[in-house]
């Protein structure tokens, strides 16, 4: 697989200007080396929007799904630091997925994240991933795009943590997630336009679900 690990949190939401800042400071220097310190953390990503809006995406891939409910990442979330507390408030129209790697194809990461928030018609779920899994495959082997993920939401059945109640209680969440990794923004570009306009995609999708955007890397870290 190209992700690392059998689980992953996706997360996307926007920063006001005045927090940006201070915001990016936070998040490099004491967030992320917060979350590769709990067990089964492998790597984290920050991407900001290429299209000049304020929005963030954020990945975190982890080891097993089972890491999303240990007894290390919970503690964590129940005691969040006082640059924390100060700092999630300002985390708007939050949406946090925590996800099953349903399809990994490709290596690596580079400079581009198409991420694509949808979900499958009911009774078509075998279809919409048999074709998702197909364009990740292609994709991976095309000049420009370097690799395609399939996520599925499962948020796990815990008792709402401290860090939700700070950024206002429940996290909406996606459903399915398809991520497109590459190098050159006019091919992510037009794997945003493959899928968005797919006749897979109207004939086994919601048609109300679809949402896409594309981001650029800020900042990545792995775990020790």
């Amino acid at each position: 697989m190209a992700l690392r690990g059998k689980a992953a949190i996706a997360m996307w939401w926007d920063i006001a200007p005045a927090w940006r800042a201070q915001f990016e400071d936070w998040h490099s220097h004491e967030h992320f080396p917060e979350r590769m310190g709990v067990p089964g953390f492998l790597r984290g990503s920050r991407w900001i929007s290429a299209r000049g809006s304020e929005g963030f995406f954020v990945m975190y891939e982890l080891d097993a799904y089972e890491t999303l409910s240990s007894a290390a990442y919970l503690a964590r979330l129940n005691r969040p630091t006082p640059w924390s507390t100060t700092l999630m408030p300002q985390h708007r129209n939050m949406i946090r997925s925590q996800c099953h790697v349903l399809e990994s194809a490709g290596g690596g990461l580079a400079r581009y994240a198409l991420t694509i928030r949808l979900s499958p018609r009911r009774g078509a779920e075998a279809e919409m991933r048999a074709y998702l899994k197909a364009h990740a495959a292609s994709i991976s082997m095309q000049a420009g795009t370097c690799g395609g993920h399939l996520l599925m939401t499962q948020t796990p059945a815990i008792a709402s943590t401290t860090e939700q109640k700070i950024r206002g209680g429940k996290d909406r969440a996606a459903d399915w997630i398809y991520v497109v990794n590459g190098y050159e923004i006019g091919a992510v570009a037009a794997c945003d336009g493959d899928v968005m306009n797919a006749r897979e995609l109207r004939a086994y999708g919601e048609p109300d679900a679809p949402w896409s955007d594309i981001y650029c890397l800020s900042h990545t870290l792995e775990s020790a």
